[in-house]
């Protein structure tokens, strides 16, 4: 198996993990880390016996790299990325892209002029249980799609000091709901503001439309004293509940029966659903994306959660941000 030589720019709450799974990953070379916090970046290339640099651009320089994935604020996701391009590597980034839509096509088009990936870490397009509904989906198993509902709350991550809870965390959502239905929303409406803090908005719900009369809503916020992070599907047949944390499926499906009262009236009749339970085979959903990721690299085929994903998931956050800023200056 060839090697796949990477890096690591950010070694935070996320970026340690991308260090920690590509120490792990059959054929991947871990050759540096860069990260501004020295402390924390000795430690972690000392776990992982690799380089380390408190400048990322030294990590550039390092002509054995491929590839390099990129683990730090949004803010900094545009020119570190690249920079990373422009040193000819592969390059992997954290969700959101950019922080606009603008920049994230400056980086589209780089990538594509030196043939070089860019992935985006839409890391929930690589959770099981999320694989495993899109099947149910496909094959019809609760028939037409009517809506989608997805719960993603949580307290506040202190490591989020960019950005609000749309770009960062609806965005896996409004990410899942177009992998479901192979199609971006057609119409947003926003609701939410901030209700702890006053730099960021920090509570919101979210309101989309698709082709085929489907809707979706998305509930966000970092003011919930537990984690949830929930989806639920509901079709002409059934019903579709996936837990992203556990990784469990349950499907109920409907039974009913249409007939006319004596005054001729349309009734329908429902009776006790079936309800099973789906065994997923578990696995963290961060490795599955970068093994694909080098995997790409190593056989030369398309990243599927390319730059243009990530775009599309974060036009959307911007349209919802704007509905939300509007209706709250009225």
């Amino acid at each position: 198996m060839k090697k796949v030589s990477v890096g690591v720019i950010g070694v935070g709450t996320m970026g340690v993990h991308h260090a920690r799974n590509f120490a792990e990953i059959d054929g991947v070379t871990l050759v540096a880390i860069a990260d501004t916090d020295v402390k924390r970046g000795q430690e972690v290339a000392a776990k992982y016996q690799c380089l380390y640099y408190k400048d990322y651009r030294k990590l550039l320089q390092d002509k054995t790299l491929s590839a390099v994935t990129i683990a730090v604020p949004t803010s900094l996701h545009f020119k570190i990325a690249k920079d990373c391009l422009n040193a000819n590597k592969h390059v992997l980034v954290e969700k959101p892209i950019t922080a606009t839509s603008t920049q994230a096509k400056e980086l589209i088009d780089e990538a594509k002029k030196r043939n070089l990936i860019l992935g985006v870490g839409h890391v929930e397009r690589f959770n099981p249980a999320v694989l495993e509904l899109k099947k149910y989906l496909l094959r019809g198993e609760i028939g037409r799609i009517v809506s989608l509902l997805a719960k993603r709350v949580g307290l506040y991550p202190p490591s989020v000091l960019d950005t609000n809870v749309i770009v960062d965390l609806a965005i896996h959502d409004i990410d899942i709901f177009s992998f479901l239905l192979d199609q971006e929303p057609l119409n947003t409406f926003c609701l939410g503001g901030k209700a702890i803090g006053n730099k960021r908005e920090d509570y919101a719900e979210i309101l989309l439309s698709y082709k085929g009369s489907v809707h979706g809503l998305i509930q966000v916020n970092w003011i919930t004293p537990v984690k949830i992070r929930q989806l639920s599907v509901t079709g002409t047949k059934g019903y579709i509940e996936l837990d992203y944390i556990n990784q469990k499926i349950k499907i109920y499906h409907s039974h009913y029966t249409k007939s006319f009262d004596s005054f001729g009236e349309f009734l329908v009749r429902f009776g006790t659903p079936d309800v099973i339970d789906i065994n997923v085979t578990g696995e963290e959903p961060l490795k599955a994306q970068l093994t694909e990721f080098v995997d790409c690299i190593r056989k030369g085929r398309k990243f599927p959660v390319d730059g243009n994903i990530g775009l599309n998931a974060l036009i959307t956050a911007e349209k919802s941000l704007a509905k939300m800023r509007e209706r709250n200056i009225l």
